[in-house]
């Protein structure tokens, strides 16, 4: 399966993200993953982004699939959802084209001095996995990564390849967790990890793609970037008959 992980900046200009979407997407892929919050940027730290929440089928869900529809493709991105609370939307990853999805983050970014959910609503905790060509896709969302019983629950549930769109926040140390966590996402899962990021400066870009040894296949750097990567399920087969750690579980 080819991929493509699109490092690129969101803006506070819904119309402009959504642009974006058909400029930014390769013809030639099975996946597309945008990074967290494509369809509108956080703003600043604290910001109301309930103004432009929207359903998952609304202008932006409808723009994911067309492009998705218009190169024959899936789309993975990122948007803020109108919940059952109209002041705390859902931070929800949708999955269009050859596969459907939608996933509402469920660890809230309460940390490192912010509070996500002063903002957000956190989603329900079931795994939400998709199956495309011969891989079964686990999502998850940026700072679900901190939380390892997240991603194996998705692994539990079926998923060889976890999926993780961010916006990791820049500072101290960041990219270093970042690195590590992806990775070991990937190892003790023996695991694809597809993490496409947001850029720097505001954001650690360091957009990835592990692995199941942990062997980091491509990775960016700080800039706006297009990576493209192949995951293949002989090298999967391989590493979990290599390290069987999974069927080896005694809890």
């Amino acid at each position: 399966m080819h991929v493509a992980l699109v490092q690129h900046a969101s803006g506070l200009e819904p119309e402009d993200n959504r642009r974006l979407l058909g400029e930014l997407t390769p013809d030639d892929v099975d996946l597309v993953v945008f990074p967290e919050a494509f369809a509108r940027d956080f703003g600043s730290p604290g910001s109301d982004v309930s103004g432009d929440a929207e359903p998952v089928d609304g202008p932006f869900g409808r723009e994911v699939q067309r492009f998705a529809d218009e190169w024959s493709t899936t789309l993975l991105a990122g948007m803020f959802e109108a919940s059952d609370d109209p002041a705390r939307p859902f931070n929800t990853l949708i999955l269009r084209g050859r596969a459907h999805a939608d996933y509402r983050k469920v660890h809230l970014y309460d940390s490192f001095g912010y509070r996500e959910s002063d903002r957000l609503s956190a989603g329900p905790v079931d795994a939400v996995t998709a199956g495309l060509g011969e891989f079964t896709l686990g999502l998850m969302t940026c700072y679900d990564l901190r939380f390892p019983e997240q991603a194996r629950a998705l692994v539990d549930a079926g998923a060889d390849v976890l999926v993780a769109p961010s916006a990791w926040v820049a500072g101290d140390r960041k990219v270093d967790h970042w690195r590590t966590l992806v990775r070991a996402r990937a190892i003790e899962n023996v695991a694809y990890v597809v993490a496409a990021a947001q850029p720097g400066p505001r954001y650690s870009g360091h957009s990835m793609v592990v692995d199941p040894h942990g062997q980091v296949v491509v990775e960016a750097g700080l800039d706006p970037v297009l990576l493209r990567a192949e995951l293949d399920p002989a090298v999967l087969e391989e590493a979990r008959r290599t390290n069987p750690s999974l069927a080896n579980r005694r809890r």
